[in-house]
């Protein structure tokens, strides 16, 4: 390593193009917490799970210690860390981005076969796959496909090669962990009567109540029916679906309720609530990027 490419120099490069970074010690791992915040004594940065007051300066926080203040990065209490510093890791989801770790050439292949192509960076054993636009981390999606984002950081190994595409759905879906539709005992859910959908809180719909309404109906009964298996998937893809048929209409056009019934639906087939909330979400987000 050079002069000119030591950790501090790429990890201030970065943040002058807006990409949140921070230092890796040996091992390749964040740096431990300070004094201050050992153990998440100070309850932990709030942007992490357990939301705390800590303002501490030093990168002690894993990928929420991540920044693009070069005054941070060069500050006294960030100098030591950088003389340890081994590479240079970056909050995906801080800069927008997506990145799916394939972790093996088998991993590579499947993302070769089934996701669109984007910007591929290779790794020691597989590729990192960025997209443009950020969503909740996951590991183990499949095997051997992690997703890094919002609350995950990525070691940077350079710019890569090719065209950074738009996340497409079909990343936004490997989220959804349920494969199978747990058997229904009477379900028990924090759902409380569902918000139906309406003309009144569609007022900038373009569509009649009539057309809507039977699109909607169509797409409870697919998830419905997906008694065995699925549900959350479907779920995902009925969201996708009826959003897309709104992104002409100047709105509101009533998409929460929307997404309410769906997510009501699944639940009621046995998918876990959580699941079925962030499947709907990422379902209606997904037709909004496409549109765009």
């Amino acid at each position: 390593m050079t002069t000119t490419s030591t950790p501090l120099h790429v990890a201030l490069a970065l943040a002058a193009a807006g990409v949140p970074v921070l230092p890796l010690r040996a091992g390749k791992v964040p740096f431990g917490n300070c004094r201050a915040c050992k153990d998440s004594a100070c309850g932990g940065r709030p942007n992490m799970k357990a939301a705390g007051p800590c303002r501490c300066p030093a990168p002690c926080h894993a990928w929420a210690a991540a920044t693009t203040e070069a005054h941070v990065l060069t500050s006294p209490v960030w100098a030591s860390v950088w003389r340890e510093a081994v590479a240079v890791a970056y909050h995906p989801g801080g800069a927008g981005l997506t990145v799916v770790d394939l972790d093996n050439a088998a991993a590579v292949a499947w993302a070769r076969e089934t996701l669109p192509a984007t910007r591929t960076v290779a790794t020691t054993r597989g590729e990192h796959w960025i997209y443009r636009g950020a969503m909740p981390s996951s590991n183990a999606v499949r095997p051997g496909v992690d997703v890094k984002s919002l609350s995950q950081y990525a070691r940077w190994l350079g710019p890569g090669t090719g065209r950074m595409a738009v996340l497409p759905p079909a990343v936004r879906a490997l989220v959804v962990k349920e494969d199978t539709t747990p058997a229904r005992r009477g379900v028990a859910s924090s759902l409380p009567a569902r918000a139906l959908w309406g003309r009144s809180v569609a007022t900038g719909c373009r569509h009649t109540e009539r057309y809507v309404r039977t699109g909607l109906e169509r797409g409870l009964a697919l998830v419905r029916a997906r008694t065995e298996s699925g549900a959350g998937s479907q779920a995902f893809g009925v969201a996708r679906f009826l959003a897309a048929q709104h992104t002409a209409c100047p709105g509101p056009c009533g998409l929460p309720e929307i997404g309410e019934e769906i997510t009501a639906a699944a639940v009621l087939v046995g998918v876990p609530e959580t699941y079925a909330r962030r499947a709907v979400t990422n379902g209606l987000a997904a037709a909004v990027e496409r549109a765009a």
